[in-house]
C-alpha cells in the first residue's frame, strides 16, 4: 500500500486529507510545516507527497526543492488555494499542481496518476463486508 505524506500548516486540511486518502486505501503520514517534511522525506518510505505552497516560514516551493534534493524521483503535487502560484517556474519541477477545493476527486486521480507513472498500484476500494 503506497504512503503519502500530506504537507499543510492548517490542521483541518491535513485531518480532511488524511481521512480521505485513508478511506482510498492509502496509508497516510502528515507534517505541520517544511522542516517536518523534509525530515521526514530523508527517513524513506515515501512514495508520494501532497504539498501546500502557502506556509508560514519555510514555504512549499523551497520545500519542494529541498525534497527533490533527497529524492529526485519522488512524486511531489502542489496543492494550493492560490492558482497564482502556477506561474512561479518551481512549480514546473513538481508531477502536478492541484487548486484545493472540497472536491477530492482531481487530487485522487492526480495521487493515481503518479502513483501508476511508478509502477505502484493504487489500493483497492474497500467493499462492505459480505454477511
Amino acid at each position: 500500500m503506497p504512503t503519502i505524506l500530506v504537507v499543510d500548516d492548517d490542521e483541518n486540511q491535513r485531518l480532511l486529507y488524511r481521512q480521505e486518502l485513508e478511506l482510498a486505501g492509502y496509508t497516510v503520514e502528515t507534517a505541520a510545516n517544511g522542516p517536518q517534511a523534509i525530515d521526514r522525506v530523508s527517513r524513506g518510505g515515501i512514495d508520494l507527497v501532497v504539498l501546500d505552497i502557502a506556509m508560514p516560514g519555510m514555504d512549499g516551493i523551497e520545500v519542494l526543492g529541498r525534497v527533490l534534493d533527497i529524492d529526485r524521483q519522488l512524486p511531489v503535487i502542489l496543492n494550493t488555494a492560490y492558482s497564482s502560484y502556477k506561474e512561479d517556474f518551481m512549480t514546473w519541477a513538481a508531477e502536478s499542481y492541484v487548486t484545493k477545493s472540497g472536491d477530492l476527486s482531481e487530487l485522487l486521480n492526480k495521487i493515481r496518476e503518479a502513483l501508476a507513472k511508478r509502477g505502484l498500484e493504487a489500493p483497492e476500494e474497500e467493499s462492505p463486508a459480505q454477511e
